[in-house]
């Protein structure tokens, strides 16, 4: 009994100071911002409260949908892009081939490294590097700063969110390869289920909880990029490649619109939170079907 009363206080103890501090840093932000999202409170002094004006504005301002559409067009392709290399690099590391644990290492180093370090980086390569190479070849496309062109700004962007991203997904898809028993690809050699039928017919069914995951994960992280575009472009050029956040940061902390991006980042909370609940209910269904 005493043994049982001992480690419900130690319990107390862990949990309390940790919900504590959740509730200051996380909770009490997010019910701050949303009382703060029915008013003209623009960061300091005073403030009027005016109702759901700052979210019928939300549908009528031209920025803030060229920012959702540029967001969710980020977004999507990433998480494209990702999963299918994600996938081919688990099954290139997951096969018998030498120094396999190094080569993990090795993917994996992207995702160690902070999002506004690789951000920095990335922009002098965009910037210098590949500027230099390009006019050494001969080549207009690569001569030119891609950073700088409404066109292809958003591809560098996509470029380096991918790159850092894939590493996460590999482990995941390599931990799923790792569930499926031998045997099973055993059996289905012999029903002669080989190369791209294995693939849809045997792996991918049992690895599709590893999918979802990730799926989910990607949709979720991609939605909310920022660090790549504070470090790339900022927003730029012509505010082409400004996301969601990046505006509510932008615009809610130095453009004096505190309540009103403080009911932008409500209503992009809600949608992500729906976003996510979607995808989860349509590939629960989906493994439930197989």
């Amino acid at each position: 009994m005493e043994k049982t009363n001992e480690r419900k206080r130690t319990f107390l103890l862990i949990t309390i100071p940790v919900l504590i501090l959740f509730f200051l840093f996380n909770t009490l932000p997010l019910l701050k911002g949303f009382v703060y999202s029915f008013t003209n409170f623009k960061g300091y002094g005073s403030y009027d409260w005016v109702g759901l004006r700052n979210y019928t504005d939300l549908f009528t301002d031209g920025r803030i949908g060229k920012s959702y559409l540029f967001t969710f067009k980020y977004a999507v392709v990433c998480t494209i892009i990702v999963n299918v290399l994600s996938l081919v690099l688990a099954f290139g590391l997951n096969s018998r081939i030498k120094a396999k644990s190094a080569l993990r290492g090795v993917y994996f180093l992207p995702n160690v490294l902070g999002g506004l370090v690789v951000g920095y980086i990335f922009s002098f390569i965009f910037t210098y590097i590949l500027p230099a190479a390009g006019s050494a070849m001969g080549s207009e496309f690569l001569s030119q700063n891609m950073l700088s062109n409404t066109k292809t700004a958003w591809a560098a962007i996509v470029a380096v969110g991918a790159w850092q991203s894939i590493a996460m997904n590999t482990i995941i898809y390599i931990s799923g390869l790792q569930t499926v028993p031998e045997d099973v690809y055993e059996a289905g050699g012999l029903d002669g289920a080989t190369g791209w039928k294995r693939f849809r017919h045997l792996t991918f069914p049992l690895i599709l909880p590893f999918f979802t995951i990730n799926m989910v994960l990607c949709m979720k992280n991609f939605l909310m990029v920022f660090d790549q575009i504070m470090a790339l472009t900022k927003g730029g050029p012509a505010q082409s490649t400004e996301s969601i956040s990046y505006l509510i940061y932008q615009n809610g902390m130095n453009g004096g619109q505190f309540g009103f991006q403080s009911a932008n980042a409500f209503l992009f909370f809600v949608v992500i939170v729906v976003i996510s609940v979607f995808q989860l209910t349509v590939l629960g269904k989906k493994e439930e079907q197989l």
